[in-house]
C-alpha cells in the first residue's frame, strides 16, 4: 500500500518510493525558486530490502509515492544457514525470512524479531527487542 506526499513534506529518515522500491531518505536538498521556476528538491536514499542507493530529483510541489511501512514483532522458530522461520505474534502465521549479515550472530531460535513489511515483501529489523 502507498499514499501520495507533496516533497516539501518529506523529511530525512522518512520512507519515499523510487523506481516502485521502498527506500529510506538519507538527505534532502532544496534550491531556492528562479526567476524562471520553482524551487528543485534532490532527494539521496537507500532501498530498504537491497541496500542500492537511489537519487530523485524534481520541484519540491512535485508529487512522489510514500509507502505504507508496517513493523511487525515476531519470534525466531528455527534456522537454517542463514534463512529463519519465523512466526508472527499476532497472526501466528509462518514465514521464512533471511537473516542479515549484521544481525546472523544474533539470530537464534526463541529469540523475539521486528521485521518491516512494506509492498509486499518483509526484512528483518531488530533481534532481541519485540
Amino acid at each position: 500500500m502507498k499514499e501520495q506526499a507533496e516533497i516539501r513534506t518529506l523529511k530525512e529518515g522518512r520512507y519515499m518510493l523510487i523506481d516502485d522500491e521502498p527506500c529510506k531518505i538519507d538527505s534532502i536538498t532544496k534550491s531556492k525558486p528562479g526567476k524562471h521556476g520553482a524551487a528543485k528538491a534532490r532527494i539521496e536514499a537507500r532501498s530498504i530490502f537491497t541496500g542500492a542507493k537511489k537519487s530523485y530529483m524534481g520541484s519540491v510541489t512535485d508529487k512522489v509515492w510514500v509507502p505504507m511501512m508496517d513493523r511487525r514483532s515476531g519470534q525466531i522458530l528455527s534456522l537454517r544457514g542463514n534463512i529463519a522461520q519465523i512466526m508472527d505474534t499476532d497472526s501466528y502465521e509462518t514465514f521464512d525470512l533471511e537473516v542479515p549479515e549484521d544481525l546472523a550472530g544474533q539470530a537464534e531460535a526463541g529469540k523475539d524479531i521486528v521485521y518491516i513489511e512494506s509492498m509486499g515483501r518483509r526484512k528483518l529489523d531488530k533481534v532481541g527487542a519485540a
